[in-house]
């Protein structure tokens, strides 16, 4: 049987099974006595839901990631291991905190580091280059190699938990992110991964089915960590199997997720507050509470499809110089650091007008 029928198969099947997992989950969640993963707590900073909602988006996706690769290794006699326990160890973190098993915010970044370091070194996760001369040179020091692909993941693992929440923020962007991904690997012939993007893509989408606009669940902490912790991975790959584009493409993709942990992180400490706690201004907060005070209907929604405009109409302009094939290493350079202005004036303005 030709690889495309035997992919189609595959995917098809995955589909189906993937919805019935989402939607066995959501029954379960809402109608268990125990109401373990409802999210009941609607005091804390980076509440805005006014009702118990499910955080069991989470669940529901490491159950079709196991199922992935039970069926990958049915087709394709392989398993893709480094997926599967990245995800697992990220899943497991997060989700006791879903399950009200507290643990500090300092104690959770240690185990997030020995969880990374650990991995890191497994299965040689590396960034084979930066875009930057002197930064390429580092990167042969396996200690910074290393250090660097820590706070790569950090960054990306912690903005996909900070922004999950809203109904559609996070979901329709990791969307976005792995539509992009899989461009790139389709054509250039990256079949495995391109198989691996388009399954992710399917469990996001159903996700997003059940997301928005009204939400009927969330991902919760093991979910946002395991989203991720893919998206992570997904970017490592796709950079080192298309070196031909550079590093600072993928910088551009990310700089949503990346700049609102690192900008959120200096901020409180100019503020004199802790960087490890949760506050209640970051800029989807300040984007809901603006609409929310103009009255437009549904503004947790609207919050999620506004944010999401916004950065696709601002990576836009990269998006067409590599689809039309004028890539420019100097021009993803400038305007990756050109994105980080925009974001930091546009919040600025933002806040002191929610004043």
């Amino acid at each position: 049987m030709p690889i495309e029928s035997v992919s189609l198969s595959f995917l098809s099947i995955f589909t189906l099974v993937s919805f019935f997992i989402f939607l066995t989950s959501l029954n379960y969640s809402t109608k268990t006595g125990k109401a373990s993963i409802l999210d009941l707590d609607f005091s804390k900073p980076q509440a805005f839901h006014t009702k118990p909602l499910p955080r069991c988006g989470g669940l529901a996706l490491i159950v079709c990631l196991v199922v992935f690769n039970i069926m990958y290794y049915l087709f394709f006699e392989k398993i893709i291991l480094d997926y599967l326990i990245i995800s697992c160890c990220f899943f497991l973190l997060g989700f006791l905190d879903d399950i009200k098993i507290r643990l500090a915010p300092k104690l959770r970044l240690i185990l997030m580091v020995v969880i990374l370091l650990t991995v890191i070194n497994l299965f040689s996760l590396y960034i084979e280059k930066s875009g930057l001369a002197f930064l390429n040179l580092w990167l042969e020091n396996t200690l910074f190699k290393n250090l660097f692909v820590l706070l790569c993941f950090l960054f990306i693992v912690n903005g996909s938990n900070l922004i999950d929440g809203f109904n559609g923020l996070l979901g329709i962007h990791i969307l976005i992110i792995n539509l992009i991904l899989l461009y790139i690997n389709f054509i250039n012939g990256n079949e495995e991964l391109s198989i691996i993007l388009i399954s992710q893509i399917i469990l996001f989408f159903i996700f997003f089915l059940f997301n928005f606009p009204s939400a009927k669940m969330f991902f919760g902490d093991g979910g946002s960590y395991l989203v991720g912790s893919l998206i992570s991975i997904n970017v490592i790959k796709s950079s080192n199997l298309n070196p031909e584009i550079s590093p600072f493409f993928f910088c551009v993709i990310l700089f949503y997720l990346f700049y609102e942990v690192f900008f959120s992180f200096f901020r409180k400490i100019f503020q004199k507050k802790s960087p490890l706690k949760p506050d209640e201004i970051h800029l989807h907060m300040l984007i809901f509470r603006k609409l929310k005070k103009i009255n437009m209907k549904n503004p947790n929604a609207l919050t999620g499809l506004i944010i999401n405009l916004m950065y696709l109409s601002l990576i836009l302009p990269v998006l067409f110089s590599l689809v039309y094939g004028q890539d420019s290493a100097l021009f993803y350079r400038y305007w990756f650091f050109g994105l980080l202005v925009i974001y930091t004036l546009f919040y600025a303005r933002l806040y002191k007008l929610s004043k």
